[in-house]
């Protein structure tokens, strides 16, 4: 019989994993946590430790480090403490992008119900701007994502990205992962989709956004196009519209398919419903040479990993070497911050994976009412930030 002692001692090792972890993140020092990141072998992302009483990960506690002290400061001591906090929130950010990188959770809730979105938010605002810190730092950004993308070549364990997807968009609880959303039941109503756990799938509001996304993917008639993820098929109605030639659809869950088998669209011409998972189904057309002039991504309960996969190892199979591809970008739109530090990992990721993005802005409708019965917002955003994507020059 197992000896209690030996599953508390079990339990402590853990913990201190956990410190461990969150002690070198507030002490801002990014080669011990590479060191201890890539050396865990749980199969949790490390990057995401959680304290189990303040609930703060490692990128709160980065940036918790970073908030001034409440103490008095002689005017001889004054330059002296500009100095040292600007070190410090120098320090900060350059961890809180490490974080970034390994795929820490930007919307991870604290025991306070605060993500580090919302407190990085008292942090970027004590500089002159965020933006142009990024700009300033953009050469060593670059190189340390080369070095991280090196270091996983290598063959070390690939770091898991944040738990939400780079489709619906929605801002949810991390624990609803994919697998849990493919077996939940779906609640379908007039203007919304809702999954088990009462998290927005997808929302009639959006129908404006897919609206000009789908017409900057079909500009004209006879095109080939590729939706992943069909939801409420709000996307996938708008480009019929668009008389595509042909016109993929995947879906994953079961709920949805029989949805779309009811509304005949396994029936209409020129569709192709494609039942379960892209990461399925996709090797498979590129094996037999399906390629499309225009690619849309709008999955749920993803990671951003998956959503980086797919344009890294899958887009460059399928699209046309003139075509265009899009995404609905909600990511990190539960706050401004989130929403602008995400633009900017994509943009990287992208850039790596040979693609140009355009933005076009896009004016988000009055939300007010639209989210009663709704467990959290996902989208607090005034602009809708809207990529169309092409191979690079």
């Amino acid at each position: 019989m197992e000896d209690p002692n030996d599953a508390a001692i079990g339990s402590i090792d853990v913990d201190l994993d956990t410190q461990e972890i969150l002690l070198a993140a507030s002490q801002h020092d990014v080669a011990k946590l590479r060191e201890l990141i890539r050396s865990n072998e749980k199969d949790e992302n490390p990057a995401n430790a959680k304290d189990p009483e303040t609930g703060y990960t490692p990128l709160h506690a980065a940036i918790a480090a970073c908030e001034p002290e409440k103490s008095n400061v002689t005017n001889g001591d004054t330059a002296e403490h500009t100095t040292s906090e600007q070190e410090t929130i120098e320090g900060g950010v350059k961890t809180v992008k490490f974080l970034l990188l390994e795929g820490a959770i930007w919307n991870d809730l604290d025991a306070n119900d605060e993500t580090p979105g919302l407190r990085s938010e008292l942090l970027l605002n004590r500089l002159e701007g965020y933006e142009q810190l990024e700009d300033e730092d953009e050469e060593t950004e670059t190189t340390e994502e080369k070095e991280a993308g090196n270091d996983a070549a290598e063959g070390e364990k690939p770091a898991e990205a944040a738990d939400r997807t780079a489709g619906e968009g929605v801002v949810q609880d991390p624990s609803v992962g994919n697998e849990h959303y493919l077996s939940s039941g779906l609640t379908f109503q007039e203007n919304r989709l809702l999954d088990g756990d009462k998290n927005g799938v997808m929302m009639a509001w959006e129908t404006g956004i897919m609206e000009k996304s789908a017409k900057a993917l079909l500009p004209t008639p006879g095109l080939r196009v590729l939706n992943v993820g069909h939801g409420m098929g709000i996307v996938d109605g708008i480009l019929q519209t668009l008389q595509p030639s042909a016109h993929h659809i995947i879906e994953a869950h079961p709920a949805v398919v029989a949805d779309m088998k009811g509304k005949a669209w396994h029936e209409k011409e020129g569709v192709t419903v494609h039942e379960g998972r892209w990461q399925d189904i996709l090797p498979k057309l590129a094996a037999e040479g399906v390629m499309f002039d225009a690619i849309y991504y709008d999955t749920f309960a993803e990671s951003y990993s998956d959503f980086r996969d797919f344009a890294s190892e899958h887009v460059i199979a399928l699209l046309e070497p003139e075509g265009r591809w899009s995404f609905f970008n909600g990511m990190g739109a539960d706050r401004q911050i989130s929403y602008d530090v995400y633009q900017k990992v994509v943009e990287m990721d992208l850039m790596e994976a040979g693609f140009d993005i355009d933005w076009t802005d896009v004016a988000v409708p009055s939300l007010e009412g639209e989210w009663e019965g709704v467990r959290r917002k996902y989208w607090v955003v005034d602009n809708y930030r809207l990529p169309l994507c092409r191979y690079s020059d």
